[in-house]
């Protein structure tokens, strides 16, 4: 009897650990569906692992070339043109530009190119944004991802003269 204790007390204690090591990873999804008269569909898939998020967004059906995409601030994609979403997420109220530069929408993820078939792929890493958390700067859940008809040319505010919407899927939990 005292050797079991002894093994369940050992039990309990390698679960403990391991518990309080484990990465808790968090998944969310955008499922795109097409917008102003397009064809586009896809999915983008977020990955967090402690402070970071990892983007990978696969679109097809699009036209040749680079095309903008962005978050943005309301998580809405019933409209034909994909109005509904609004505006670009920019929870901070900076200009419209790249991330390399000092200020971007929280949002402005940039340009994917597709390919001769109309499939693009684009990935990001991050700390600057979190997965139903309850910072209200950083959470993308509940926000929308759209991909436009044309390039961001990362100086036009507050936009980035896209073009329409082509796209358009709501960021949710898996």
């Amino acid at each position: 009897m005292k050797n079991l204790k002894k093994v369940l007390l050992f039990i309990v204690s390698i679960a403990f650990l391991v518990s309080c090591t484990e990465t808790k990873e968090k998944v969310a999804v955008a499922n795109m569906d097409a917008k102003s008269e397009s064809n586009v569909s896809g999915t983008l898939t977020f990955t967090q692992n402690g402070d970071k998020v990892s983007m990978k967004a696969e679109i097809s059906g699009l036209t040749t070339g680079e095309h903008a995409i962005h978050i943005h601030a309301i998580g809405d994609c019933s409209s034909d043109d994909g109005k509904s979403a609004g505006g670009h997420w920019n929870p901070t109220e900076e200009n419209h530009g790249k991330w390399e530069h000092s200020e971007f929408h929280k949002g402005d993820i940039g340009n994917l190119v597709a390919d001769e078939n109309g499939n693009a792929t684009i990935t990001k890493d991050t700390d600057l944004w979190c997965l139903n958390c309850d910072d209200d700067n950083k959470n993308i859940v509940g926000k929308a991802v759209i991909v436009h008809a044309i390039a961001d040319d990362f100086t036009s505010q507050p936009s980035g003269a896209a073009g329409a919407r082509v796209a358009c899927g709501e960021i949710t939990m898996k």
